[in-house]
């Protein structure tokens, strides 16, 4: 079916004649069929916004697509979320033993980097696949910070950034509007437009989670989803 291939897909460890890594590029695939993640960062602080499409009985409670690292970490993850939690975990563990070995926060580009290099190693050795999951990872240290990594590995730093299904608009759109001097509210109000954008305006406020990092606190917050509803209706009212 896919002679180009000539079998190059079915070990991870083997490069194509032309350089790539197709196992690698399949999980890239599974991101962006995953529902959308978004983070923005601001002066004030970072928000994370994901969307959650819930079963009819599924208490809409538990969120299974943003995740607390530590106090003033979050994650929020877009493709296999299983993968998801396994390097969630070990993001905690790490923020943990930091804390516990120099009686300090972890920086948050130390949380992003040893999940990328986990990551990573996740495509060279045999009898392993990659995982099919990229992560936004949100955070304040002496300022805030927002960060990606990918099933290849790479880590970067962001402004702004979209990942999962309908990332292309929705990265578009943080490029025409966004802007450094915005509030934390405004923030809040860009990410759930995002989301809102992508779903041509029929998102169901249930569905959407939001979670904010103030810079002053350095402590993660979750917006409720009342207040969720209520900026949903508004953007939409707005045609934003």
């Amino acid at each position: 079916m896919f002679p180009e291939k000539a079998g190059y897909d079915r070990a991870l460890t083997i490069f194509s004649p032309d350089g790539r890594l197709y196992q690698v590029e399949y999980a890239l695939e599974t991101v962006r069929r995953g529902t959308i993640a978004v983070g923005v960062k601001v002066k004030d602080g970072v928000v994370l916004a994901a969307e959650e499409r819930l079963k009819k009985l599924q208490s809409p409670r538990l969120s299974q697509k943003i995740f607390q690292v530590d106090e003033h970490i979050a994650i929020a993850a877009a493709g296999y979320v299983p993968d998801a939690r396994v390097l969630v975990d070990s993001a905690r563990t790490l923020a943990q033993n930091n804390r516990i070995l120099y009686d300090q926060p972890i920086e948050v580009e130390t949380v992003a980097k040893s999940l990328g290099d986990l990551a990573q190693q996740y495509t060279q050795y045999a009898g392993v696949r990659p995982f099919g999951v990229s992560l936004i990872i949100a955070g304040v240290d002496d300022e805030p910070y927002l960060f990606t990594t990918d099933p290849s590995g790479a880590y970067l730093e962001y402004n702004a950034v979209a990942i999962g299904s309908g990332s292309e608009a929705a990265n578009e759109y943080l490029e025409q509007n966004y802007k450094e001097d915005m509030s934390l509210s405004d923030a809040i109000d860009m990410a759930i437009a995002c989301i809102a954008k992508v779903n041509e305006g029929k998102v169901e406020p249930t569905n959407v989670k939001v979670v904010t990092i103030e810079r002053q606190t350095k402590q993660l917050t979750r917006i409720p989803q009342d207040e969720v509803a209520k900026r949903l209706g508004n953007i939409l009212s707005q045609g934003k």
